[in-house]
């Protein structure tokens, strides 16, 4: 028995597929409520508003205007007399011998330093007694009366020879021709910072894990190699910050020498002062070589800070340039984002969903055939 073949029209016959589809963009089109309920929309979500940061942020920035307009406008502060004293030859000479001293204070300072902290972890008790002696009596005195001490150090020992004890003396020479002010002042500098950097390489030494000593022990170095090699590399993360802000406290800290009449920056600008009488333009010259300095060695510092912390992290935080290249990108990336074209802005209404158009290789068609 044979049936007879379909001779009706496909065309006639609605597309359920496509329509079906239609009508599912459609949905999707709407804006859905809470728990999938039409009609119910749910509330916007609002960051949550720092109303206290945003007064007192105001609040500091209205302080910092008023005093930097005050700061502008004062007629006493002879802003073109600044500039015309701030490169001169007298200010730059004081400024040279400044940088020096804080040098070679620094550099000495930490060599003493380095071998006082040694001893006081030394288990010779001779040499951890003396080691913390020196550092109680230079941290006790203050640095002016330091400084003076060694100035009159003629008055207690007026000459100085080498020879043999209580026997002839080969040569000797007067403390006054020995010691001028900038040598005086070197030491005294070198012997109050010794004290301190002592106890700053002692914290450093006593920061690293006692199983790395252990371990160096272990694989047979030597206490020499070990402290070398494996302690003060590892202490240098808990030394250099502390360094840091001691070079930065000796280089302001140079400026008492001019009690000594030694040319640093603020006796060369005292002599300026005392000849012309403007007190106040050539203080502010020594200020903003100061502040000049001290930013570039707080910079420097801070290099030096993260490229010994590249072990104590799984990822190094950005400097400050790289988070400003980061924030740039950032903004143009929402910049583009906003001026895009055929962006749909948020509130205009629901995202139109293509619904694909109706052709004759329809799978349902081809699947009814």
């Amino acid at each position: 028995m044979t049936t007879a073949p379909d001779v009706t029209d496909h065309a006639d016959v609605p597309d359920t597929t496509t329509t079906a589809a239609r009508a599912g963009a459609t949905a999707l089109a709407k804006p859905s409520g809470a728990h999938g309920i039409p009609g119910t929309e749910l509330p916007p979500i609002v960051p949550r508003r720092h109303i206290g940061r945003r007064l007192s942020a105001a609040a500091a920035l209205l302080v910092l205007t008023l005093v930097r307009a005050s700061v502008i406008r004062n007629e006493a502060f002879q802003w073109g007399v600044v500039g015309r004293y701030f490169t001169t030859a007298a200010v730059l000479d004081g400024l040279l011998l400044t940088l020096w001293l804080t040098g070679a204070v620094m550099v000495l300072g930490f060599l003493i330093g380095t071998v006082l902290a040694v001893m006081r972890l030394s288990a010779n008790p001779v040499l951890r007694t003396l080691s913390w002696g020196y550092v109680w009596i230079f941290r006790s005195a203050p640095l002016l009366v330091q400084l003076l001490f060694w100035f009159n150090i003629g008055a207690l020992y007026p000459t100085l020879g080498l020879g043999i004890p209580y026997g002839p003396q080969l040569f000797t020479i007067e403390t006054v021709n020995l010691l001028g002010p900038t040598l005086t002042a070197v030491i005294g500098l070198t012997l109050h910072e010794s004290a301190y950097a002592a106890e700053v390489v002692r914290g450093g030494i006593l920061s690293v894990d006692p199983g790395q000593t252990e371990a160096a022990q272990a694989l047979g170095l030597s206490r020499r190699r070990t402290l070398r090699r494996i302690v003060v590399p590892q202490a240098m993360r808990s030394i250099v910050p502390t360094a840091g802000n001691m070079l930065i406290g000796t280089l302001k800290g140079t400026s008492i020498v001019s009690v000594l009449a030694v040319h640093d920056l603020l006796y060369s600008v005292q002599l300026t002062y005392n000849q012309n009488y403007r007190v106040i333009p050539l203080l502010m010259v020594a200020t903003l070589w100061y502040i000049a300095v001290t930013t570039v060695l707080s910079t420097g510092q801070y290099y030096v800070e993260r490229y010994y912390a590249r072990g104590s992290s799984r990822a190094i935080p950005p400097t400050p340039p790289q988070r400003l290249r980061i924030r740039l990108t950032s903004l143009r990336a929402r910049l583009h984002t906003l001026t895009a074209p055929g962006r749909v802005r948020p509130g205009s209404g629901p995202v139109p969903v293509p619904v694909p158009e109706r052709s004759d290789a329809d799978p349902g068609k081809l699947l009814r055939n």
